[in-house]
């Protein structure tokens, strides 16, 4: 289930809706997927939604992040203490949605992020994970300007870290059902985009990000 969540919030600082450090940002028909469900099993069963960075709950950096990117449509996709989640972070404008199938991995939550984005009119879905705090808004931006939109339904683009594939990724609406089809346990896309790999333009991003996630209890010196 999908919420609007346009709670004020004094803590946005990523400037006026729809437009970020990097000027005009993209079509307004690329709405951006935040997966935001996990549990943290290895770090104690605690949210990664959850976890402190920069004097803010996780999933509020993930968000100035896609928002500094120019991204003004973000959908996040809650699983795990979601009611939590929802009274402790301030996401204005955000759409909430809700996995109760999160503990299913990664693919459940995809899966019901691309659900949401029916009837929408998105064209395209930039996908992130809020565990990765090291790729910013320029990772973002990259593959953003690397979307076509006269072939906005067909575009596959994801970043790149020396040359290998990573997040975010961009999928045009007419791979959303393959993807959904294919997404389970914790392999999310991967198999869908193995097997459509010469279609995508990888955008190298080793330059501007880091890709590493926030897994273990050793991950979290990555916090700041």
């Amino acid at each position: 289930m999908a919420h609007d969540h346009r709670r004020p919030s004094g803590r946005d600082d990523t400037g006026p809706a729809g437009q970020g450090a990097h000027g005009g940002g993209p079509s307004p028909r690329v709405a951006a997927l935040l997966l935001a469900a996990g549990g943290g099993r290895r770090l104690g069963g605690r949210p990664k939604a959850l976890l402190p960075h920069r004097g803010r709950p996780l999933v509020e950096h993930a968000v100035a992040v896609l928002r500094a990117a120019g991204c003004s449509r973000i959908h996040v996709v809650l699983g795990a203490e979601a009611a939590t989640v929802r009274a402790r972070a301030e996401l204005p404008g955000c759409v909430l949605v809700d996995n109760p199938r999160w503990a299913d991995g990664m693919g459940s939550s995809l899966r019901t992020g691309l659900e949401s984005l029916a009837g929408t009119g998105a064209e395209a879905a930039l996908v992130s994970l809020v565990d990765q705090p090291g790729i910013g808004p320029e990772a973002v931006a990259r593959v953003l300007a690397a979307y076509e939109p006269a072939g906005a339904g067909q575009a596959l683009v994801a970043a790149a870290y020396d040359g290998e594939r990573g997040h975010p990724v961009l999928f045009g609406a007419g791979h959303w059902a393959g993807i959904a089809a294919t997404a389970t346990g914790d392999r999310g896309a991967r198999a869908y985009l193995k097997a459509h790999a010469e279609e995508i333009t990888l955008v190298e991003c080793g330059d501007v990000a880091r890709p590493y996630d926030i897994d273990t209890e050793a991950d979290l010196t990555h916090l700041e």
